[in-house]
């Protein structure tokens, strides 16, 4: 029986409570049907006589949970434990040996069984067909599994059932891509769910390994049988993550070492970048930041070169810049996204790089980031009003020079800087004021750009989006400006269309609320209302002190003839 601090359960229906003697290991805990167990055991009834002892000759049971090789409770109990922990386990006969009982069990007992978990080996069907069972030797760390764009090293030997070996990687493993694949099917399935340093056992069914084919031999492969079942031992060495940056595979980014921290080299940060510029083939033709030569500096989301105190490290293969000075789009989204001193591999393609001419790089970067301006959470409200403002003067400044992209990108940020005041809440109504100029002006700023660039969808969205503000705060004819100029780039817009049916509506509305008060005002009641509250202020001033109003008593009682008179007249 376990020693001092372990404590009864019980089981109920469906669930099972177990006390814990000692802990010295996690494992794993899923109920997973093949799982295998190494326990001890003790079985008693209520009155503590035993009628069952693994202990007594120390030899240990090993058994597939699921299976049915132990009573269903404590099959259900084994599963909540932990690698080393003994537990006392409380069986209601219907989870234990029913109303028909065992030697030394009578019917419908209730039994408990000491239970201490030696080992645990989880077995995992991969693709729920029974195709792929994985073995879990060793648990690897928490970091993984590695994804289809991952660079993975594995090491693995691959066996047919008679131990025949027909497949087996250097000691340093082998180096390739998840989606690419490698060896056969099941390797790549397995990999996506094991984490780094994970040593397991692959049973791969011939439909995950070489079907009915089966594969020839050469003078580098061996002979695999046609329906072959393969055995294989596989260790995830490393991988290193491949980031989709543009989520169309057209910029990736292959981290070769993490940074620090959690911040990136967010947008408007001045940074610098040192790299190794080199074509698809490996032939390097640009480095910066190396053997004496200057970083390259610029500021991201805007792609400009700048002088700046931030540093960041890449590695490309690709030319960074054209025609003197502005970074290509894939470089500056790619640079955004990276932590002070990671290297990473960036892989850019024409669509993001120099288009038609035909150059697709790979670039080797690392980084170190220091932002020259506070982010918005970091700054009061003024501050924030102010960073608002200033983006916008600088948006105008670079319209006027004929700077379109660039300007649409600084009012492109003022809306977002304006609304995390707003949602802040701490303004006041002349910041209120403020807000809501810069948030309309650089939306129609905005859309001069797009139509400056012939984006006219976007034009459409900025002024539609503008109208919608001017709706909210019931700036009606305003709205209306903007609805009509949305309308002229795209008449048959059908979401513009339905934001003037609903203005119109509004409109409607306003007119009606504006005739009544118009009515109200002006109707012969409010006249005769005029009149006699008139009348009653200079009675009321009249009456100077008690004397006084002793005197006014007869002009008091005269007024609302002379009232009732006047109405008749009116």
């Amino acid at each position: 029986m376990p020693g001092d601090g372990t404590m009864s359960s019980t089981l109920a229906e469906n669930a099972i409570i177990s006390e814990e003697n000692n802990r010295e290991e996690i494992c794993l805990k899923d109920e997973i049907c093949g799982s295998v167990s190494v326990v001890h055991y003790v079985g008693s009834l209520l009155d503590g006589s035993n009628f069952v002892s693994t202990r007594a000759g120390n030899e240990p049971i090993t058994f597939k949970l699921g299976h049915g090789d132990i009573v269903g409770g404590l099959d259900r109990g084994i599963l909540t434990m932990m690698k080393g922990e003994i537990a006392i386990f409380t069986l209601p006969p219907e989870l234990a040996y029913g109303a028909i009982g065992m030697a030394g069990v009578p019917p419908n007992s209730t039994v408990q069984f000491e239970v201490e978990l030696l080992s645990w080996i989880t077995m995992v069907d991969v693709c729920r067909d029974g195709g792929i069972i994985k073995k879990i030797m060793e648990n690897g760390e928490q970091i993984g599994p590695p994804g289809d764009l991952d660079e993975v090293r594995v090491n693995y030997k691959a066996m047919l059932v008679d131990g025949t070996i027909v497949a087996k990687t250097p000691e340093e493993g082998v180096e390739f891509y998840v989606k690419d694949g490698h060896f056969c099917p099941a390797l790549a399935k397995a990999i996506k769910t094991m984490k780094r340093g994970e040593r397991v056992n692959l049973v791969v069914q011939p439909q995950y390994a070489f079907g009915e084919a089966g594969r020839k031999s050469d003078n580098e492969l061996s002979f695999i049988p046609p329906n072959s079942v393969l055995s294989i031992f596989v260790e995830l060495l490393s991988f290193k993550p491949v980031i989709d940056i543009t989520g169309d595979l057209k910029v990736t980014k292959k981290v070769l070492k993490e940074g620090e921290g959690t911040v990136t080299a967010n947008e408007g940060a001045a940074v610098t970048i040192r790299y190794t510029a080199m074509l698809e083939d490996g032939t390097a033709f640009q480095r910066k930041g190396f053997d004496d030569k200057q970083p390259l500096q610029f500021i991201t989301d805007e792609g400009w070169y700048v002088t700046s105190n931030s540093n960041i490290c890449c590695l490309f293969s690709l030319p960074l810049s054209r025609g003197g000075e502005q970074v290509i789009a894939g470089l500056d989204r790619a640079v955004s996204t990276m932590k002070k001193n990671e290297c990473a591999i960036i892989t850019i393609s024409p669509e993001y790089g120099f288009g038609s001419t035909g150059v697709n790089p790979d670039l080797s970067c690392s980084t170190i980031i220091n932002n020259s301006e506070k982010a918005p959470w970091e700054m009061s409200t003024p501050e924030r009003i102010e960073a608002a403002g200033r983006k916008k003067e600088e948006g105008n400044q670079l319209f006027k020079n004929g700077k379109y992209q660039r300007a649409a990108k600084k009012y492109e940020k003022v809306p977002q800087a304006v609304d995390y005041v707003s949602q802040d809440g701490t303004y006041s109504d002349e910041d209120e004021k403020i807000l809501k100029s810069l948030r309309v002006s650089c939306w129609l700023n905005g859309a001069s750009c797009c139509v400056k660039l012939n984006n006219f969808g976007e034009a459409i969205n900025l002024c539609s989006r503008r109208a919608q503000a001017y709706i909210g705060v019931s700036e009606l004819l305003l709205a209306e400006v903007d609805i009509k100029k949305a309308l002229e780039v795209d008449p048959q817009n059908r979401e513009v269309k339905l934001m003037q049916n609903n203005l119109k509506q509004l409109q409607a509305e306003s007119n009606k609320r504006d005739a009544k008060l118009y009515r109200a005002m002006f109707s012969p009641e409010s006249t005769d209302a005029s009149i006699r509250t008139k009348r009653l202020k200079k009675a009321d001033d009249n009456t100077k002190d008690e004397n006084v109003a002793a005197m006014e008593t007869d002009n008091i009682v005269v007024n609302p003839v002379l009232l009732t008179q006047s109405q008749d007249d009116v």
